[in-house]
């Protein structure tokens, strides 16, 4: 009788239960780990910079930056904590046990979500800024953006338990889980992921392309008649001048954000479609990878398109924000 080989598996004193260990120890996934756990440093370090800075310095405490201030949180948690686990989960059998799995998986679903909310926010925010300039200081006031980012918060925090709901039946009863010990995988229904498809793709990002085709065309109108008008406008009005540029360059700015955003995102959702009915996610590793990757790109657009960011991250480093009343230094 032919005798495995003990070695090959996680958990070699439970061999009927025990998955294999993983064969993916190739100098190519070695290198790709490597690649990884630096952009995961890379992501921790640039966000933490904006949160600092967005705390920080009290000019910074407008609307629009508390929406960034959230979302560099969202992407600070993808670095510290989802990108780690994710190279941990498909390099080596999972140690870490079913809890730590259902909550790996409920973090991997919550953190995501909340960078969807927080882009529709900002679509949100530059829509009322550029289409309803008049009506910007009233309708978005920094308690209301505080409100609407922490019921986004509160929400996406309870659909996600909803959403891993089978996965925590499966810890309460062992027999309903189909997989090896050593795995952890993500069982989702038909139904479920149709459902979350619909309301974490389809709507978010439906809501986001409307809105912002109607502020890029609103923008480039304006952007005509302030060139045609120009030398008028400036003489009689340069304040208004100032503030319009202002907002338009914020504009252009956010709306890279969110076109490298939907870059990341989509082919994660579209994969996802196109296999609707798959029950275990470990072969869209790529593209989960790429989907977190774009929490290390939104600092460097920021520091690509906003002066205050690279003037506040020089402040940090040297260490000048210890000093008293550092925080109501002029970072515009």
């Amino acid at each position: 009788m032919e005798i495995q080989d003990t070695g090959e598996f996680c958990f070699p004193q439970l061999l009927n239960s025990s998955c294999r260990k993983s064969t993916i120890q190739s100098t190519k996934a070695m290198f790709l780990n490597t690649v990884l756990s630096i952009i995961s440093v890379i992501t921790v370090v640039l966000n933490l910079l904006v949160i600092i800075s967005v705390s920080h310095f009290r000019q910074l405490h407008s609307p629009t930056n508390i929406i960034l201030l959230s979302l560099a949180v969202s992407d600070f948690l993808v670095g510290l904590l989802l990108l780690p686990l994710e190279i941990y989960r498909n390099t080596t059998c999972w140690y870490l046990g079913e809890i730590m799995c259902a909550v790996y998986y409920y973090l991997g679903c919550y953190i995501p979500y909340i960078s969807i909310s927080n882009i529709i926010l900002i679509s949100i925010d530059r829509y009322v800024a550029i289409c309803h300039p008049l009506q910007y200081p009233t309708r978005i006031t920094a308690v209301r953006v505080k409100l609407c980012v922490f019921l986004c918060w509160l929400w996406y925090g309870l659909y996600s338990i909803f959403y891993i709901k089978e996965q925590i039946i499966n810890l309460i009863e062992p027999g309903n889980n189909v997989s090896c010990l050593g795995q952890c995988s993500l069982f989702l229904s038909y139904v479920i992921g149709v459902a979350d498809l619909i309301l974490t793709f389809i709507i978010p990002v439906t809501a986001i392309v409307v809105l912002y085709m109607r502020v890029f065309v609103v923008a480039v109108i304006q952007a005509r008649s302030m060139r045609s008008h120009v030398t008028f406008v400036s003489v009689q009005h340069p304040s208004k001048v100032k503030a319009k540029r202002s907002e338009l360059k914020a504009a252009r700015t956010l709306g890279v954000l969110v076109i490298t955003y939907l870059s990341c995102f989509c082919p994660l959702y579209c994969y996802t479609f196109i296999y609707i009915n798959l029950t275990d996610l470990s072969n869209a590793y790529l593209f989960i990878v790429l989907f977190y990757f774009n929490s290390c790109l939104n600092p460097v657009i920021y520091t690509l398109f906003y002066p205050w960011f690279r003037k506040a991250v020089k402040l940090i480093i040297t260490l000048q924000i210890l000093k008293p009343d550092s925080c109501v230094t002029n970072i515009l």
